[in-house]
């Protein structure tokens, strides 16, 4: 059954040095406040501490941009809780979320790259067991509970981490997962929130993934109609030149992203506006609430034309 929703874009932090700028806190700010003033719902920041491309400190750029966010959330899509420390995250992002005045989110995954693993000396095979019993580090240590978690890894036992969050009991925590039926209990065991990732995922996929989703969340107690998602990484340049567009994404995504150039094609936001616009009207009639955007060049003059030229044909 075709489902109609209603859809709002946040949009990505760009902490991916592409070879199109210099990084800069002026510049970073800059886009922060088109974010802010074109009508973004939301900011989030992606995290590695290694890359093919060099990449930004994700809590220290979110950190950094606050003063310039407004009123609108700010959150990670998503973070290293395992390679960073569990621990350290959670100071980390009690601190944001306290001089955000409690409008932080917090997605996390595991990560993908084995190399993040291996320069903290962290086996990568462990990363799942690892990342649940992460998850529920966060939440003792937020929440202030008095009983604390112990696990395999991870003991909270004698841990008073102050100050807390503002949010009561803690931060609302996204799990990234790209659908697979693991992924999706997890998200419904210990998640607030789903994010899914944007070039690993189509609307008929999408649409499974959360059917599926939602009959976990009815055995977890929790209610479907409620739970939120969003769409994450979706990597665009609008451009009613093709040859221009074809050159992002053969020679910059491809290399990035590891996969074929006709699925990127497929799947992101690069094209003209109504390409693009197509492409999110069939994420809203899924189920998609909310898809945060990643410019790959030309990044602030790029917002202003998708919430121009793209995000009212979507509504159309």
């Amino acid at each position: 059954m075709v489902r109609v929703t209603t859809l709002d874009y946040g949009a990505h932090l760009p902490v991916i040095d592409f070879g199109f700028h210099k990084f800069s806190l002026e510049w970073l700010s800059a886009y922060v406040r088109t974010a802010r003033d074109s009508g973004f719902k939301a900011l989030s920041t992606n995290d590695h501490l290694i890359h093919s491309r060099p990449w930004l400190d994700a809590p220290t750029a979110l950190a950094a941009i606050l003063s310039h966010s407004g009123n609108i959330a700010v959150g990670t899509s998503v973070i290293l809780p395992i390679v960073r420390g569990p621990v350290q995250i959670a100071k980390a992002l009690a601190a944001i979320d306290i001089l955000s005045n409690g409008r932080l989110f917090v997605g996390l995954g595991p990560g993908s790259s084995a190399r993040d693993y291996e320069i903290v000396s962290i086996n990568y095979d462990e990363r799942w067991k690892r990342f649940d019993e992460a998850i529920q580090v966060l939440r003792s240590l937020w929440s202030g509970d008095s009983i604390g978690f112990t696990g395999r890894f991870y003991s909270t036992a004698g841990i008073d981490l102050e100050p807390k969050p503002l949010q009561k009991p803690s931060p609302p925590i996204w799990i990234g997962s790209w659908g697979s039926d693991a992924g999706l209990r997890r998200v419904a065991r210990l998640g607030d929130g789903w994010l899914a990732s944007a070039y690993n995922t189509m609307p008929d996929q999408f649409a499974a993934a959360l059917a599926k989703l939602r009959d976990q969340l009815k055995i977890f107690g929790k209610d479907p109609a409620s739970f939120p998602n969003s769409l994450a990484t979706m990597f665009m340049y609008i451009s009613e030149d093709n040859s221009e567009t074809e050159r992002v994404l053969s020679e910059t995504l491809t290399a990035l992203l590891n996969r074929p150039v006709d699925q990127l094609r497929e799947r992101l936001l690069v094209g003209s506006p109504e390409v693009c616009a197509e492409k999110l009207a069939a994420y809203k009639a899924v189920g998609v609430q909310r898809v945060f955007i990643w410019p790959i060049k030309d990044e602030i003059e790029q917002l202003t034309i998708f919430q121009q030229r793209v995000a009212p044909l979507v509504d159309r």
